[in-house]
């Protein structure tokens, strides 16, 4: 039996005084109810909450190892959701069975387990089509979900800003739309029309069943969504061009999901941000200003977590967000070196990269949580990564050297300026010290000589003051 240990958690004071997790946390499970499988709506199945689930895999390839990796994976995600996680089968086969997911006999084993612990829901490892969930209910007779159903559910309940509430919406009824049933099959009940007490206003009319009712009304919310969603998108994107005028560097915190992106950023920046030990703790970015040691201006974003196989629609609804990494300066490739596979990591981050059109962006691999990492594992990584930046925002460990790293990867300003500047003009001298790189500074009579690098539009408007 797996069981949820609430304790392990990031914590320190860098991170702040933490009162979002504090809200998160203030809502538990409730022992004692549990879901019967009933006639009811699809709106209903929806909304139920999970509470004790088995765990189902197929082994296709890789290891023994990978597939155990792969269940806890799958147990970390169920326990973010929620969930009590009492028993976890997998079954070797060449691929998934069409109808079932699992096998025939599987299926009955599955069952067996499930009536004996009690538990009401089954998550799979792998997204399921609409026949293999409809014939996995119909023979264990209980709520059965994917991989994808699960991250959304996440997704879901740790959406705050308006625009990942939309996102996370976006996809949820991209996922639905082709998988909308019912229990009791009143999905496909004709719905009668006004007169025989059927959908009333907004229905098509006698012979109309629910669930083309549903469909018609999730491609509508789809549209409306997708409006919204292109409004908000236009916003980031001015923002991000007032970022891109004013020259200023900025740098995206990517990787794997818990692998310690927003205590990077913490530490870094003090920003505050929610920390917590679960997979996807964190989904709207954060974006801080920062300073390199010779006083230039940047912005760092903590982004949204990655995990394998990540739900191709949900790709699709954050593409906006996503597209921080795509225009960002420099990507600090977070891992967790603790992980038991992360090289794993690496890849599925590079993955979902490639997808997003961020994989000829700059990147620096920075390697966190070396505090519990395993030493071999740790000099594995520095011998395939000689590059990689090694850290522990928990401890402080590496920071310091994370920081030149970031000074010297930053884009250098590329023009050489010598100007005298009239001390009435101390908002030029501010902006040479915030967007360009100092190299000397005098102060005369007439005004200060300075030898800097700036950028050409900031060179443009020092040409008046230039010095022989």
């Amino acid at each position: 039996m797996m069981i949820h240990d609430p304790n392990l958690m990031v914590t320190g004071p860098y991170d702040g005084d933490q009162t979002d997790l504090a809200e998160r946390q203030s809502l538990r499970r409730v022992d004692g109810l549990r879901t019967e499988l009933s006639d009811i709506t699809e709106v209903e199945y929806r909304q139920l909450r999970l509470e004790r689930v088995v765990l189902v895999s197929v082994w296709t390839s890789g290891t023994e190892q990978d597939v155990h990796n792969a269940l806890t994976e799958l147990r970390m995600l169920a326990e973010t959701a929620g969930s009590q996680v009492l028993e976890a089968l997998y079954q070797r086969r060449d691929r998934p069975d069409p109808a079932t997911y699992i096998g025939r006999g599987k299926v009955d084993e599955v069952r067996e387990v499930v009536v004996e612990t009690g538990a009401d829901t089954v998550i799979c490892d792998g997204e399921l089509s609409p026949g293999q969930l409809r014939n996995l209910e119909d023979r264990v007779r209980v709520k059965v979900i994917d991989r994808t159903a699960l991250i959304l559910d996440i997704f879901a309940s740790h959406a705050k800003s308006a625009e990942g509430k939309a996102q996370v919406e976006l996809a949820q009824l991209q996922y639905l739309r082709q998988r909308l049933r019912g229990w009791g099959g009143n999905l496909s009940r004709q719905t009668g029309g006004r007169a025989a007490g059927g959908a009333g206003i907004g229905g098509r009319g006698p012979g109309e069943t629910k669930l083309e009712t549903d469909r018609r009304r999730i491609r509508s919310r789809i549209a409306r969504l997708r409006a919204d969603l292109r409004v908000l998108e236009a916003n980031r994107a001015r923002k991000r061009r007032q970022r891109e005028r004013r020259q200023v560097p900025s740098v995206a915190i990517v990787g794997y999901t818990n692998a310690g992106k927003s205590s990077l950023l913490n530490r870094l920046t003090g920003a505050g941000v929610l920390v917590e030990d679960a997979l996807f703790a964190t989904l709207d970015p954060t974006t801080r200003r920062c300073r390199t040691p010779d006083g230039r201006v940047y912005t760092l974003t903590d982004t949204v977590g990655f995990v394998r196989h990540l739900p191709h629609d949900l790709v699709e609804a954050f593409r906006s967000t996503l597209e921080e990494s795509v225009t960002a300066d420099l990507l600090l490739h977070v891992v967790d070196g603790s992980d038991p596979d992360p090289f794993g990591q690496v890849n599925a981050v590079s993955e979902v990269l490639g997808q997003v059109g961020a994989a000829d962006v700059a990147e620096q691999l920075v390697v966190n949580k070396i505090d519990a990492a395993d030493p071999t594992t740790l000099q594995t990584l520095g011998t395939r990564f000689p590059d990689a930046v090694f850290v522990s925002a928990r401890t402080g460990e590496g920071l310091e050297r994370l920081r030149q790293v970031l000074d010297s990867r930053l884009p250098q300003p590329g023009v050489e300026v010598r100007v005298l500047l009239p001390y009435a003009r101390g908002d030029l001298m501010n902006r040479i010290h915030r967007e360009g790189e100092l190299v000397s500074l005098e102060h005369t009579a007439d005004g200060t000589m300075v030898v800097a690098r700036v950028h050409p539009d900031l060179a443009g408007e020092l040409q008046v003051f230039a010095s022989a």
